[in-house]
Order: structure tokens, then sequence, then C-alpha cells
């Protein structure tokens, strides 16, 4: 199953525009139906594939008799009106198809979709998942979870018998507790899973909240995609066993299956949010097809890694970030080489910082997050709000990490001196202005005149204020000034010299304590 509001966000990115929707955009969708020109019994299900019509109105007819909500037809901008006036007056959706797409690839496209792509409405997953999961309780008399290769929770029965805390912990956190994970490690469960088809007994630990466990892997040839456990008193034997062991290939299918839908739509997000942050004419209506909500919007830039491997970790994040389905995730995300960028609506910082919170809490806790946040943009001016949560990121990154991400508008003077460091660093800087001057004049006698020049600038020429900024008297101040007027050959009276060598200062000495 899956909903319109889905399909068309997802074929959006293959060239297929939607003309008319006289139905709601959350009907759900069940089944694909293609008209067999050689077979006269009729034929419905919800998507009518138009293969072969010879006009729209020909394919909105035949998608009403056979009461579909939407019907795919080929044709090009000059079909569109034909073709919603009749999805109007017959109250089916219709989405004009771009005649370069072809039939075999649009329809794989929706077959996967509409019938690999169950789930459920807070983003869980397939709903399948947990009716196996149900199945397997059954069959084992158990109540069983499922987690993937991260220990997070991809499905558990409505079976609680032998339940326990550690279970309902684990399912509340929709992940393995820490504490769990590590004494499961000490035992040498997950090294059994890494090597492992056959199913393993995990003794209870009280002082945890554990009974007994069954576990076994699922696994895609040697690939380990996650876990099966159900809660036991002893080892499953006999027929219990089997099913056990059967059960966790069974789940591999479904899992495998749950991917590709996954990894589909995850392509389709990632191109258009690429076509928001590069610029494009049309940013309105690719928001529209993100599924966004018009509005101010933000962009966040995020970077993660485990000590040196930065890789792993950012591509865990990305996962993350785009884990549920549309209308369970507030934002759209993509990953461009080593940052995974987000475009999410708002108008304040804080539900930006929240989301950033989120992920961090999503991840490991031996993952380190960076991250920086956007100002406030229209969809038009998202090329600049990205430039602007990068130049946030590397504020940050030059912070610790457990500190609040900076966002743009709350931080553009750090991000003007940043610029400016940044322009010293690449030597745009003049070498032998009064700055340089006087740093030299310090560094070879002693004099503390760079500091106090600073001093005096940021307290806008107040010689009280500078004289307690250095722990001196105002009257030293003023005799220094004196003299550096001297040293500097400069007119400390001159409006323009006086901002440049604050501009200067503010370049070179950024780091340098007050």
């Amino acid at each position: 199953m899956v909903r319109l509001d889905r399909l068309v966000n997802v074929l959006g990115g293959y060239g297929v525009r939607l003309c008319c929707c006289p139905v709601s955009r959350s009907a759900e969708l069940r089944s694909v139906v293609v008209r067999d020109a050689a077979d006269d019994r009729p034929a419905t299900g919800d998507v009518f594939l138009a293969v072969g019509a010879g006009s729209a109105v020909e394919a909105v007819r035949w998608a009403a008799a056979a009461r579909a909500a939407v019907v795919l037809v080929r044709g090009g901008a000059e079909h569109e009106r034909e073709a919603a006036e009749a999805g109007d007056a017959e109250g089916v959706a219709v989405m004009v198809v771009d005649p370069a797409v072809s039939w075999s690839e649009l329809a794989g496209v929706v077959y996967g979709l509409v019938l690999e792509g169950r789930e459920t409405e807070s983003g869980r997953g397939p709903t399948d998942l947990f009716a196996l999961a149900d199945s397997l309780a059954a069959a084992v008399g158990g109540a069983v979870t499922i987690e993937d290769r991260m220990s997070r929770v991809l499905a558990y029965s409505s079976l609680q018998q032998h339940a326990d805390p550690a279970r309902s912990e684990t399912i509340l956190g929709r992940r393995t507790p820490e504490r769990l994970r590590a004494l499961f490690d000490a035992r040498g469960v997950f090294a059994h899973l890494a090597a492992s088809d056959e199913p393993l007994f995990v003794e209870q630990d009280r002082e945890h909240g554990l009974t007994g466990r069954m576990v076994v892997a699922v696994r895609a040839g040697r690939e380990v995609l996650g876990s099966v456990w159900a809660t036991c008193g002893e080892p499953l034997t006999g027929v219990r066993r089997t099913a056990f062991a059967d059960g966790a290939r069974t789940v591999a299918l479904h899992v495998l299956r749950s991917r590709a839908s996954a990894d589909l739509e995850r392509q389709v997000e990632s191109d258009l949010v690429f076509q928001l942050l590069e610029g494009t004419v049309d940013a309105a209506t690719v928001v529209s097809r993100l599924g966004l909500p018009p509005g101010p919007l933000r962009v966040i830039a995020v970077r993660a890694h485990v000590a040196d491997e930065r890789h792993a970790a950012l591509l865990l994040a990305f996962e993350r970030a785009t884990t549920g389905f549309g209308w369970s995730r507030p934002g759209r995300s993509a990953l461009s080489g080593n940052t995974l960028y987000t475009v999410l609506p708002g108008e304040q910082a804080s539900p930006a910082r929240s989301w950033v919170a989120a992920l961090r809490a999503a991840l490991p806790a031996q993952v380190t997050v960076w991250a920086g946040i956007g100002g406030t943009a229209q969809p038009a001016d998202l090329p600049a709000g990205r430039q602007e949560a990068d130049e946030c990121l590397a504020l940050h990154e030059a912070r610790t990490p457990d500190t609040d991400p900076p966002a743009y508008d709350e931080s553009w003077d750090d991000i003007l001196l940043q610029r400016l460091r940044t322009a010293a660093k690449a030597g745009r800087t003049p070498a032998r202005g009064p700055v340089a001057v006087l740093r030299g004049h310090d560094d070879e006698h002693g004099t503390h005149y760079t500091a106090t020049l600073r001093a005096w600038l940021e307290a806008q020429g107040d010689l009280a204020e500078a004289g307690e900024r250095l722990g001196v008297h105002q009257n030293t101040v003023r005799n220094r000034l004196r003299r550096i007027s001297g040293v500097a050959g400069v007119d400390l009276a001159d409006a323009r010299k006086r901002l440049a060598m604050i501009i200067g200062l503010a370049a070179t000495e950024l780091d340098q304590p007050r």
C-alpha cells in the first residue's frame, strides 16, 4: 500500500506530472492494473497504467471502468488540459507521463511502490514485518522483536508472553539500550550472529531485566541485515526452533524488499533536494514534489564520524535522516561528498536544532556530529541557505561538538569574521599595514600596542573602558595611543582608517585572548 501523495512525489522525479486530482491526496493505493487488449474480462485496480491508450480521454475512461483512483497516461504538455478535464469529469486523478519515459521503467517503479511499499502511518516500516513478527511469536510461543544490524527495532509482535523489562525498554526506545548491547557483546552474541545462521540461546540476567532469549541472524548471502529475538525461558527445540530459523529467512526477504523501496525513494528525494540546493527556476514546484509545506525553509548541513572513519558514520546519519516516510519526517535530505544536507520547514532555528538533536540521539553514542543551520529562506533562495549552512557547519567544527549548532541569523557576525580570517589565511590582507607594523613592534620590543589598539577600538574610543579591558589606567592607554600613532604612522582620528584597522585586527587576531 502507498498513498497517492507519495506516488505523486516519487514519480515527479521521473518526468510524471499530476494535472488533476479530484480525489484525496491521502487516498490509499493497494493494487496496479494494466489494460490487456487480448483479455475482455474487466480488470480493477487503484493505479491504472494506460498502456496503448489513443488519447487521455480514452485512458481516463478505461481507468473509470476499472474503478481506479489514478491513471497514468503518456503525453506532452499540450495534452494536460484535455487530461485534466476528462479526469475531473470522471473523478479520477490523472498523471501525464513524459513520452521519453518507457512504460517498462515506469511500471517497475509503480509496482515497487504500491506492492512493496507497505507501511504504517507512523513510519515504522512494512506492516507485513509486524504481521510476520506476530506469526513467529505464535509459532515459538514467545514475544518476538525484529531488529536491524544496528539493533534498531523494525517490528515487534503484539504477543507479550514471557515479555520482560528489557523488551519493554527496547520497544519504547526503538532500539536495544546500550547497556544490553554491551552485555550481548560481552557474551559473544554479536560475534555469533556475524558468523552463524544457527539460533543462539541467551541466558537470563535479572540485573538487566532480561529473561531468556533465542536470537538468530537475518542474513542475505554473507551480509547480516539484522536479527530476530524471541523471549523464552529455555532454548527452543524441535518444531519451534525450525520455525524460528525459517522465520529469519522470511524476514530477510521482507527487509530486502523494504530496502529496495526505501533506496528508490531516497534517490528520488536526493535528486529533488539537489535541484533546490543548486538552484532551479521552478523551486516552488520542487518543494511541492518533496511534500514540504509552503513557507520559509532552512538548510541544515551535517557531518558525522567515528574516530578517523568518516564515511560509515555519515552514511548511517543519512540512513537515519531518511528513515520513515513523507508524512513522518519533517525534512528532506541528500548526501553530497562528506556532508548531509536537509531542507527543513520552519521560520525559527529551534526546530532545526531539535532535528539535529534527534538525529544525534538516533546514532550510536560514539558517533560525533557537527551541524550548521542556514538562515530562513524561500525556495528560490535555498542555494544561499546552503552556503550559510556550510559556513555555520565550519563554525561548529571549530568548537566542541556538544555545543548547539550555530544558526546563520544568530551567528552572522561570527561568520563574517570567519570569512575575514579565511581571506587573511589566503594572504589577502596587507602585509605592511599599521596592524602588521604594530605586531612586529610588539614582538621585537615587548610592548602591548596591538592589544591596546584593539581594546580602544572595541570600546569605541572610551579610554576608561579600554583601560578596564586591559587592566591599566586610562592615562596609560592615552600614552600608548600617542606612541601607536608614531610607530604605525596612522592618524587615529580618521574614521576610515579606524574601520580598516578593526577589520584587520578581527581577521588576524580572532583566536587570541582579549
